[in-house]
């Protein structure tokens, strides 16, 4: 590991103990900065109403943390929509944010619409799949932001059980993610979870980001963020466990090539030959193929957008 990532580690991972609610909740009314959470959502009317309540209770009624809690539905088909609305967020539909632009499919372009219908100082993004869900996941990463002014975006970092064996969980990063970030991009190396969901950042440092449509959008991300900001602009903070819905390796393996590509632009700013994947499922012939296009999409920096420069400037 280089020398520069082993003080990083020792200088910008904590764990959400380090910083006690008390001291975010002073932090936050001295700097006057505001907290937008946002739940990209598709098809979670299981999970996202309790998470959408922990938020609630905890962070914006027992103590005033959260000032904004936005649920953004990406196309469910279940009661997503209701049972957010219910537990007390906004819910808002992915293709009513900037109905000029059709929407494509894919989380990154949910997070990238969700900058504008959100006014916080800071975004902190959740997964909507999360059981057993704790509000340390809010704190603990929105804390570093504002506490320490030095600090423009943090991960979320836990242990990831699949199955009932601890660790075993994050199938895609291990395989994929780490591997590249290793060989490519080796200060980014100390990150535990860089693929996680729940995060957050300075909404001047995402506004300046590129948004890969599709699952690439966490490396891709963590990838920009580090050339426009620097390493010690980067954070982490370990919050505990995370439980949720594992996918299917068939999925992860379609995780995995939109991950690859979005690396690929990254390292080369090129283009695929054939950025399509093919996997293959057993059927009443024996085995099937089965071909799947891989995200080749990206949204420009949300600042580059007339409608946010224009909400901007009222």
């Amino acid at each position: 590991m280089l020398e520069e990532v082993e003080r990083w580690l020792s200088t910008r991972s904590w764990s959400v103990a380090d910083r006690p609610l008390h001291r975010i909740l002073a932090a936050k009314q001295r700097t006057g900065q505001t907290v937008s959470v946002v739940l990209p959502a598709l098809n979670e009317e299981e999970t996202v109403g309790d998470i959408v309540a922990v938020i609630r209770h905890d962070l914006m009624r027992q103590v005033p943390l959260v000032d904004e809690l936005v649920v953004v539905d990406s196309g469910s088909t279940d009661r997503t929509s209701e049972v957010a609305a219910a537990a007390g967020a906004t819910v808002v539909h992915r293709d009513r944010i900037l109905p000029r632009l059709p929407a494509v499919p894919g989380k990154g372009e949910v997070l990238w619409r969700s900058l504008l219908v959100t006014r916080g100082d800071i975004v902190c993004f959740v997964d909507a799949d999360l059981r057993d869900f704790s509000s340390d996941f809010v704190s603990g990463i929105v804390g570093p932001l504002l506490t320490d002014p030095d600090v423009d975006l943090v991960k979320g970092m836990y242990d990831r059980p699949l199955g009932g064996a601890a660790g075993q969980g994050g199938r895609v990063t291990e395989l994929m993610a780490r591997p590249l970030l290793n060989m490519h991009w080796p200060r980014l190396a100390g990150f535990v979870q860089p693929l996680g969901g729940e995060y957050a950042a300075r909404r001047s440092l995402l506004e300046q980001l590129p948004f890969p449509v599709g699952y690439g959008v966490e490396l891709g991300m963590l990838v920009d963020a580090l050339h426009l900001a620097g390493l010690d602009a980067l954070a982490q903070v370990d919050v505990g466990v995370r439980k949720h819905r594992h996918q299917d390796g068939q999925a992860l393996g379609r995780m995995a090539a939109a991950i690859y590509r979005t690396a690929q632009l990254r390292l080369a700013r090129g283009h695929l030959i054939r950025p399509s994947l093919t996997q293959f499922e057993r059927g009443g012939d024996g085995f099937e193929p089965r071909t799947y296009s891989v995200d080749t999409e990206e949204r420009p920096p949300m600042v580059e957008i007339a409608e946010y420069q224009e909400r901007k400037a009222a």
